[in-house]
């Protein structure tokens, strides 16, 4: 039976809290997501690892024996990672990269980085929208170019700002304007990023600007998901003036 390690992170996190909303917090992912990967884990293993209470969670005897295997799998696992990178050439940046985040500005950075760090060696890593730290949370990375606003514990930077466009069908009654004003997309579906992304999935569905919760038309996690879901009629996006340019194309 396979699971994966982002699985026995959130089922430690529980434990650990006896609350799933408190766990959900410290995981930087949503109360919902949380408790639909543990139904899953749960689903995969054949018998529950919580039971609820009043005031939260509780472990089951088949949790509690899981606990510490748990434990040592994610320890052993951060361990080795730990072990692989110290065998590693030295000197290697781990670089994080979110989709199209800053547009020439990675360039300029990593030349001018060769240019005072001769000798180093640099590893770009595409990291999805369902983690919205770039890897800096797992110490996967250890810079990364990423897009606001950025889960707690993670020091930024900012390197550029742009303004929010909205992508939509060539054939919508509103496309043809030059300004659209937001209201007017209250009661339209939107395409939406993964449950994971956390505050930025809320920042790209605009919630803060909204007097009532969007309508989620379809969930993508890569780009090009998200412009064949809009020019398939799904739904509208909001996306960074920048990428209004980079992402044009036929419909």
């Amino acid at each position: 039976m396979d699971v994966h390690l982002r699985e026995l992170r959130y089922f430690v996190a529980v434990a650990d809290e006896l609350n799933v909303t408190r766990a959900a917090e410290r995981l930087f992912v949503s109360q919902p997501a949380l408790s639909k990967q543990l139904r899953a884990l749960e689903g995969r293993l054949g018998y529950r690892l919580f039971e609820r209470v009043p005031s939260g969670v509780t472990l089951t005897r088949q949790g509690a024996e899981l606990l510490p295997v748990a434990r040592d799998v994610l320890e052993r696992w951060e361990a080795g990672v730990e072990q692989a990178r110290a065998a590693a050439s030295a000197g290697t940046l781990v670089i994080g990269l979110q989709t199209a985040v800053g547009r020439g500005l990675q360039q300029e950075a990593l030349r001018r980085f060769r240019a005072v760090m001769p000798g180093w060696e640099v590893s770009l890593r595409l990291v999805g929208w369902d983690d919205p730290s770039g890897g800096l949370a797992d110490g996967t990375s250890d810079v990364a170019f990423l897009w606001l606003p950025l889960p707690p514990g993670v020091r930024a930077y900012v390197l550029a700002t742009e303004r929010r466009g909205v992508a939509m069908p060539a054939d919508h009654p509103l496309a043809d304007l030059a300004e659209v004003p937001f209201e007017a997309l209250a009661d339209e579906p939107f395409i939406a990023l993964p449950p994971e992304a956390g505050p930025l999935r809320d920042f790209w569905l605009a919630v803060g600007q909204r007097t009532r919760p969007p309508v989620i038309g379809v969930t993508a996690s890569t780009a090009e998901e998200v412009f064949e879901a809009v020019s398939s009629g799904l739904g509208v996006v909001l996306v960074a003036e920048g990428n209004a340019e980079l992402y044009r194309r036929p419909g």
